[in-house]
């Protein structure tokens, strides 16, 4: 096998490609690429047996064959001067070669037959338009769990129906859905539980292939997305994602509505002294908040805004990072926080309706 590339573009899709590569897998092909070079076409492929990801490549095939790379060759490629890069193998050999300019490498490979069988690329999926998907995508998925000892909170559930796309997470301290339109909806509702690493992947890729639309294909057990030429697959999380239509109240006792911006500068301002175990504090009275933060460490800070509040003064905690990110998750230039008391969460929403943010407080100590 013999391929010629440009350094620019097999730099850029090997490293696309070692994304899906596995790192802590003691199965040692499975932290390796894949290329694959046969009828004019080359392509490589990476997966960590959960997430799998293929990936074209426009180079001159002189040679047809397959090889399977170490992840490495992607940071070798990447410092090569511009120009033509070849990579030579011959079959049965342990050896392949990668030369780009006055470098030449000889570098431990692994042969094709090796390699697992990549989930087949099948099945009709429904179009959604790139830009509300990534969106979409960046707004929730940073709700997902990172606590693998509860795998369903590590996904997004996905909804494809009717009512458009809706895609909640939750982590239990936190719960971030989106409901973004389809044109055309489906007629039948399609779901899924999808990883949040995967569909950060799809978002990342979306924006490398310059793609104006994703096609998604969702089954029982993995879910396909066509990226452009690219196509990354991921197995689905078996098990039920909770009822969030549930878990957001219908009514709140109290609204209050932030100009985003000046919230989202208080924040960064008291999060300095907002460490992990200490709460951001909320005072609200007549007319203003304040908001602070106590560090035995550091000391404290507190900073007042004005803000349309009325009734009896109400005092809330919530986690510092988790507020600054619904509120940076908001879109517009107002946030309303509807509030019911200290211990029941609160929903951040922007000037639509398309995006909630609820969050559980934290019990605050007199």
């Amino acid at each position: 096998m013999r391929v010629l590339c440009p350094k620019a573009e097999l730099a850029e899709k090997l490293s696309a490609a070692g994304r899906a590569t596995s790192g802590k897998s003691t199965i040692q092909v499975l932290s390796h690429i894949l290329l694959r070079a046969e009828e004019g076409a080359v392509e490589l492929a990476a997966t960590d047996m959960e997430l799998s990801l293929r990936v074209p490549v426009d180079a001159t095939v002189e040679q047809s064959g397959a090889v399977v790379l170490p992840r490495l060759v992607a940071d070798i490629v990447r410092t090569m001067p511009e120009g033509p890069v070849s990579i030579e193998h011959r079959a049965n050999e342990g050896v392949v070669a990668v030369e780009g300019g006055a470098s030449t490498f000889r570098l431990n490979c692994l042969q094709a037959t090796d390699f697992p069988e990549l989930p087949a690329d099948e099945g009709v999926g429904i179009v959604i338009p790139a830009e509300p998907l990534v969106e979409t995508v960046e707004r929730v998925v940073r709700s997902a769990s990172r606590d693998e000892t509860r795998p369903v909170l590590t996904g997004a559930l996905v909804r494809l129906g009717p009512e458009g796309m809706v895609m909640v997470a939750t982590d239990s301290y936190r719960l971030a859905v989106r409901q973004a339109p389809l044109d055309p909806a489906p007629a039948e509702l399609r779901e899924a539980i999808v990883p949040a690493r995967a569909l950060s992947e799809v978002a990342r890729l979306v924006g490398m292939a310059k793609a104006e639309a994703v096609e998604v294909v969702l089954t029982e057990a993995q879910a396909l997305f066509r990226i452009g030429d690219l196509r990354l697959t991921t197995r689905v999380i078996d098990g039920q994602f909770p009822d969030y239509r549930q878990l957001v109240p219908d009514e709140f006792e109290h609204e209050v509505v932030f100009d985003r911006g000046e919230l989202l500068s208080v924040l960064g301002r008291i999060g300095v002294l907002a460490q992990r175990t200490a709460p951001v504090r909320l005072a609200f009275e007549s007319g203003q908040v304040t908001i602070s933060a106590i560090s035995e460490q550091l000391g404290e800070g507190r900073e007042s805004l004005p803000v349309p509040f009325a009734g009896e003064p109400l005092e809330m905690g919530f986690n510092h990072e988790f507020l600054r990110n619904g509120a940076e998750s908001v879109d517009g230039d107002q946030l309303r926080l509807g509030l019911i008391s200290p211990l029941r969460p609160g929903l951040l929403r922007g000037e639509g309706d398309d995006y909630r943010y609820l969050l559980m407080p934290i019990r605050l100590n007199a």
